[in-house]
């Protein structure tokens, strides 16, 4: 079912399920899908079934719908497309541990009313601006001090290929974060992230020189922070005044002169948090007006082309998981549905069943009671597959091979069904090949592979025989062995109605059921799973109008040819001279 995720808003982590044909986004509570964003409108947009797919249209609303980032008057959705309305993000999908306590403890923001907050914009930058980096020159000027002495497109192609290896967007901004400090000369650096839910700045990664103490606190402008973010521009700041900087006797000279870069990391959606770089001159330094000045317009825009390219990667990790969990959600959900609606079926069946025996029991009626038993013995008996079913899908085994009689397991198979092909007036053959040899395989395993088969076979029939009045059904079960190809076959064959062409392609699909409400949709991708486990697999021919044939191959193992093997003694050490 088509749905919308959110994964960035007040509403982060709902998802809204598209069945209707027409369905109103917006603040409203009337709406559909109701978005608890103030730059949201009352009746935003609108939803409207078109084919398998919804049209999204904007309502004239004040701040635009947004697709992918383009803003639209209308637009039909595919899966994967990001959907944003006003400061929410939502995914469209068709039919890690938080340091942030800790590194508040070692950054201080502080506001302007507070004595320490000297700094002082020097210069600011907008994106636009910051990608002139490239336009007409590829080395770095000579005062552009890099570690590495590399040029503007190595920095950014490297920085591309760091945060293009990982998913993990701790991981990822420590990352970013060294790699600033290999090719700028920073003393301390801190990456800030946007909280969802607040809206404010929480320090995620910091970092130090080595020669640095990681202990020492980093002291950032509210001022400066509020710039940066309302602004969209990166700044180059000092917390000394232009007249004042050469000063000998300017206390400034006692304490060092402190420069910073602050850039935001703006990507396709909007700023997600800001970069921090500062850098001090000693007073000894400043004195001798040696190695003052280490931040210029040029390490600005190299920052700034840096941090759109963190930014960048961060929407699309957060992008990446956000898909995960709607996959996995929906999975989820269409599991739930579809095991819920099964288990009432079976529920219903014994609900009749108790009814029986409770009126048998007060009319002393041997034969209600025991046509009451059959009803809940039959769908205990679902529930025991239905259980089995599940357990066998949900995780990876490996068979448990032992030798056995191939024949045997299939024979216990069609003695096991018998009862219910006769109540179903299905006429069961079995046909097995005689001599078979001992192969090993895994036994349990074959024969709920088996089972599943031959009781879609016998269901066939049986609805061929209620919804169109065909002649008593027949299923043929066989089994046979080709030495030259190594392989052993079980066939299950019947004459019921066949599966169309365009069908077959989606039979082993999970929950995916052609028997209505008789069936789960687990049985075939069950059986499928089992024939790969062993090595083999599942084929089928089927004839619309003349029945089904299905082939379960696995690999002939001879047990004789193993215990050979394993009795085989080692063969002696030679003697060297």
């Amino acid at each position: 079912m088509p749905s919308l995720f959110v994964y960035r808003g007040n509403d982060q982590g709902l998802r809204f399920e598209l069945s209707e044909e027409v369905l109103g986004l917006g603040r409203d509570t009337g709406n559909h899908i109701q978005i608890h964003d103030t730059e949201v409108s009352r009746r935003h947009a609108e939803l409207r079934r078109s084919g398998k797919t919804y049209m999204l249209s904007d309502l004239a609303s004040s701040n635009g719908t947004f697709v992918n980032g383009q803003r639209v008057a209308s637009h039909k959705l595919v899966s994967g497309d990001q959907v944003q309305l006003g400061g929410t993000q939502l995914l469209y999908t068709g039919a890690t541990g938080d340091t942030s306590s800790d590194l508040a403890q070692k950054i201080d923001i502080i506001t302007r009313q507070q004595a320490d907050d000297e700094s002082r914009i020097v210069r600011s930058i907008a994106q636009e601006e910051g990608s002139r980096i490239f336009d007409s020159r590829l080395d770095l000027p000579r005062n552009l001090r890099l570690s590495h002495g590399g040029n503007n497109l190595q920095v950014i192609y490297r920085t591309a290929l760091a945060v293009s290896h990982t998913l993990d967007i701790d991981r990822l901004l420590d990352r970013i974060l060294r790699l600033i400090f290999d090719w700028v000369e920073a003393d301390r650096g801190c990456i800030m992230l946007v909280d969802p839910d607040t809206k404010k700045l929480v320090p995620k990664v910091r970092s130090n020189r080595r020669k640095q103490s990681d202990d020492d606190r980093i002291t950032i402008s509210q001022t400066i922070l509020d710039y940066v973010m309302q602004h969209h521009e990166g700044v180059l700041t000092s917390d000394a005044r232009e007249d004042d900087r050469w000063n000998p006797a300017a206390s400034i000279v006692r304490a060092g002169v402190r420069e910073a870069i602050c850039v935001p990391m703006a990507g396709r959606y909007g700023v997600v948090g800001v970069i921090y770089i500062d850098t001090r001159s000693s007073p000894q330094q400043v004195q001798g007006r040696a190695g003052v000045n280490k931040f210029n317009d040029e390490h600005l825009k190299l920052m700034i082309a840096i941090a759109h390219q963190a930014a960048l990667a961060i929407e699309d990790t957060q992008y990446y998981s956000a898909m995960v969990q709607a996959e996995r959600l929906a999975a989820v959900g269409q599991t739930i549905a579809t095991l819920s609606h099964h288990i009432k079926n079976i529920l219903q069946g014994i609900r009749g069943g108790s009814y029986l025996i409770k009126d048998g029991l007060a009319h002393h009626d041997e034969t209600m009671v025991g046509r009451g038993w059959e009803f809940v013995e039959r769908n205990q008996e679902k529930i025991s597959n239905l259980v089995m079913d599940m357990l066998t899908f949900s995780k990876e085994r490996e068979p448990e091979a032992v030798p056995g009689d191939l024949n045997q397991v299939v024979a216990e198979v069609v003695e096991l069904v018998t009862v219910r092909a006769r109540d179903a007036h299905v006429d069961l053959v079995w046909q097995p090949t005689v001599p078979l040899p001992t192969l090993t395989f895994d036994p349990e395993g074959i024969h709920r592979a088996v089972l599943n088969v031959a009781s879609n076979a016998l269901d066939a029939c049986a609805v061929a025989a209620e919804e169109q009045g065909r002649a008593a059904g027949r299923v043929v079960v066989s089994t046979s062995y080709a030495p030259d190809e190594g392989l052993a076959r079980i066939v299950v064959e019947d004459n019921a109605t066949g599966i169309a062409p365009e069908e077959i392609e989606h039979i082993f699909s999970l929950f995916v059921s052609h028997k209505g409400n008789r069936g789960t949709g687990l049985g075939l991708p069950v059986s499928e799973k089992i024939m790969k486990e062993h090595g083999g697999r599942i084929t089928v021919d089927s004839e619309p109008g003349k029945g089904s044939r299905f082939t379960l191959e696995l690999r002939a193992v001879l047990a004789d040819a193993i215990s050979q093997t394993a009795e085989q003694p080692a063969p002696s050490p030679r003697a060297t001279p």
